[in-house]
């Protein structure tokens, strides 16, 4: 389910009822954890936490570093959280400390599945995207393409 929206609050006010409160909390609670740097913006059709071009312009696509990104899809809502895939320790860490809070873990390569704001770890997902400051992404980044 990829929305057309230019804007976040565009998006917001596309979501069916039953899903703003949890799309909001949980944008909520990854701005209150984003590291100085990253700007939020619509792109792929979700709310995405990127670097911006202007800081570092060399991606192979030509488009920002994505960190994070938070969508309601058809059948489910999710976090993306590209730094937890591009890592293989802070996914172990991710997973282990995931299956700690007795959660059943729904999860892609990056993507984190919920149905509901009850399903989904809030502190996990903030120590998640606070974890990378831009620098140490981009470096991850640079890594990973060799």
């Amino acid at each position: 389910m990829q929305s057309s929206a230019k804007t976040v609050l565009e998006y917001l006010d596309e979501l069916p009822p039953d899903r703003v409160e949890a799309i909001e909390t949980v944008r909520d609670v990854i701005l209150d954890n984003l590291p100085d740097g990253y700007e939020e913006a619509m792109s792929w059709g979700m709310i995405t936490y990127q670097v911006p071009l202007i800081r570092y312009p060399d991606t192979y696509n030509k488009k920002p570093l994505m960190l994070a990104a938070l969508a309601s899809q058809k059948n489910h809502m999710a976090v993306y959280l590209t730094a937890v895939y591009a890592d293989d320790e802070s996914r172990s860490e991710f997973v282990a400390a995931y299956k700690e809070t007795g959660m059943r873990i729904d999860m892609g390569k990056s993507c984190v599945r919920f149905r509901r704001l009850d399903d989904l770890p809030l502190d996990l997902i903030g120590k998640a995207i606070a974890a990378f400051s831009v620098d140490e992404f981009i470096h991850l980044t640079e890594q990973a393409r060799r």
